[in-house]
């Protein structure tokens, strides 16, 4: 009869968990990676993030901007392309001081970049890094439910596989390591 020691047991279930873990986590850490790697370049990359423009002049803390709240929704629904009529149609604005810009990010994915002193459409593009945020998190595929219950438990699952498959990487060197000193060999 095989004896069954705690390093037998953990070897054991390591291999288990590995070869399932792989295969239940095959779908979402797949999209977490490529998603990961499109976020990676998202500066580098205008397809994924449009660049930041620069205002005609920087905001400093005495300085106000030249435009109220409702003239920056005006100018904004001058960019036919990001199709914004009310506040309705705006997730957010990102107002940057230093650059003397507010991106206005309509709902439908498009940023028009606006110059806080002139009130001048600087940039309007599609900015898809929102989009591979929310695939990358998991909730793109329906919210916080699919984000908890598929994508969490995938990430557990991959750090388990990390774990796993560092024991078992490990493992030959201290069996080897083992053996010589029980052969009275050096320990290295």
């Amino acid at each position: 009869m095989a004896r069954h020691t705690p390093r037998t047991f953990a070897n054991k279930w390591s291999r288990k968990l590995h070869r399932w873990g792989a295969i239940i986590t095959l779908v979402p850490v797949a999209i977490i990676l490529a998603s990961g790697l499109l976020l990676q370049f998202k500066k580098q990359s205008e397809w994924v993030q449009p660049p930041t423009a620069r205002g005609e002049a920087a905001l400093g803390s005495a300085e106000r901007a030249g435009i109220s709240l409702e003239g920056i929704l005006a100018i904004a629904r001058s960019a036919e392309r990001a199709e914004i009529g009310s506040w309705d149609d705006v997730d957010r604005l990102d107002v940057r001081p230093d650059k003397g810009i507010v991106k206005v990010r309509a709902i439908n994915g498009w940023e028009v970049q606006i110059d806080l002193h002139t009130g001048e459409v600087l940039r309007v593009a599609y900015r898809r890094s929102d989009l591979i945020e929310s695939i990358h998190d998991g909730s793109f595929f329906g919210g916080d439910p699919v984000k908890l219950f598929v994508f969490l438990p995938a990430g557990v699952i991959l750090l388990c596989l990390w774990l796993t498959g560092a024991y078992l990487w490990i493992l030959p060197i201290w069996s080897k390591r083992a053996g010589r000193r029980r052969r009275g060999g050096p320990d290295a």
